[in-house]
């Protein structure tokens, strides 16, 4: 039995919808994942018949194939991944690599065949082939048994234009949209629960992230902006986060502290937030801010409060959790990777002045009272231009020049 080359399919749904644009999307796809892949042992990446086709390169294990096939299932776009061989159109090499795309997925007891001819020119057709590989399977695997409905192993066999695909290996993506399809972000990112996902949510909808952290520092340890790192080396893995803006918050925080009620200033801190955001946002030509906030969860969460901190900014503020609850957040956490870093206890500027009764029904007329005195444009350009960058890998982001940028690398 001969050898074949292994490969993978990456399939997808929306971009398939995509009329006249679905191209570009594709194209955006596949350089994505080529850099997400850019280390590992690859031949070569192109588009076949409505799908992305890796060649991995001759001589792969099983379990590096497998570790490659894990990190595409990450990357925002790829509805389904499939593992198996590429093989001459023939059907002694579709029925030889039948069998070895069988012994990924065995054991098993029961099995199907689902082939399909692409071109008309092989001579084959599909309900042939079926019976043809299916007979093969049976006397490889002799302990197992067809059944059409809800089999344990299903081997695909893909008929092209000069080739043949065989698999039986496939698992579901992460879906949605290739990044860098939809626009460009500024993510408010602390080191809690909620923000790194609310950024992955936007990043599968094809966003490119750029997040801003608000450290508490210097009236705080600088532990969340090691734990914002942490978690942005997480989502860079497929391309999730472009650059992290780290801004030092606290004695902006104490000077709010002093001038206005208690009650109001988490409203303040956040509408000093929003601005600081608006501001380096129109510098990335970002065309809207993120949160992740999630409705009536804690005091500055509820819709009286989200309408005053919005009242600061005029550009459009997404809040991809509004509706989720807490337990939803945390399988999101996990799904993506960054439970555990944002498990971890960390000062930071929420936990900082906090008001023994904060107001949850803030009007605007009492906000622009309260901080009328404040040199709010003042402090905006000397926070923003006091703001430490962080580059991080993601394919479609061209970097813009910042004085007080480091790379990914730099940074670890």
């Amino acid at each position: 039995m001969s050898e074949y080359q292994r490969i993978c399919l990456v399939h997808y749904h929306k971009i398939g919808l995509k009329g006249h644009n679905r191209a570009s999307f594709e194209q955006r796809l596949l350089n994505n994942i080529a850099y997400i892949l850019k280390d590992r042992p690859i031949e070569s990446i192109r588009r076949i018949s409505g799908r992305v086709c890796i060649h991995f390169s001759e001589g792969i294990s099983f379990e590096d194939s497998c570790s490659i096939a894990e990190a595409i299932k990450g990357v925002p776009g790829v509805a389904r991944i499939s593992c198996g061989y590429v093989c001459d159109r023939t059907m002694e090499d579709i029925d030889d690599a039948s069998v070895q795309a069988a012994h990924d997925v065995a054991p098993f007891n029961t099995f199907k065949v689902a082939a399909r001819r692409n071109h008309t020119d092989f001579p084959v057709h599909s309900m042939q082939m079926n019976c043809i590989v299916g007979d093969v399977l049976s006397e490889a695997f002799p302990d197992a048994t067809v059944r059409m409905k809800d089999p344990d192993a299903i081997v695909h066999v893909e008929v092209i234009e000069g080739a043949a695909y065989v698999y039986a290996r496939t698992e579901r993506g992460v879906g949605g949209l290739p990044v860098g399809t939809g626009g460009r972000v500024m993510c408010l990112l602390s080191s809690g629960i909620d923000s790194p996902v609310a950024t992955w949510r936007l990043a599968r909808r094809g966003a490119e992230c750029i997040g801003i952290h608000f450290s508490g520092r210097p009236q705080t340890a600088s532990t969340s902006e090691y734990l914002v790192d942490d978690i942005a080396h997480v989502l860079e893995r497929t391309g999730c986060i472009a650059r992290i803006y780290v801004v030092p918050f606290g004695d902006y925080q104490r000077k709010i502290a002093g001038a206005v009620p208690p009650q109001l200033r988490i409203i303040i801190y956040r509408r000093l937030m929003f601005r600081v955001a608006q501001r380096l946002a129109r510098d990335e030509k970002s065309k809207a801010l993120a949160t992740g906030e999630s409705l009536g969860q804690v005091a500055s969460q509820t819709l009286d409060n989200i309408a005053a901190t919005d009242d600061a900014v005029s550009m459009p503020v997404l809040r991809p959790l509004i509706g989720m609850d807490k337990l939803e957040i945390i399988d999101n956490a996990q799904q993506v990777g960054t439970f555990e870093i944002s498990s971890q206890d960390a000062p930071d500027c929420c936990t900082l002045f906090m008001p023994r009764a904060p107001e949850t029904h803030a009007r605007i007329g009492r906000v622009h009272a309260a901080e009328a005195s404040l040199p709010l444009d003042e402090w905006v350009e000397g926070i923003a231009a006091g703001a430490i960058v962080h580059d991080y890998r993601c394919a479609s982001y061209m970097s813009r020049k910042h004085p007080h940028a480091t790379s990914s690398n730099d940074s670890q």
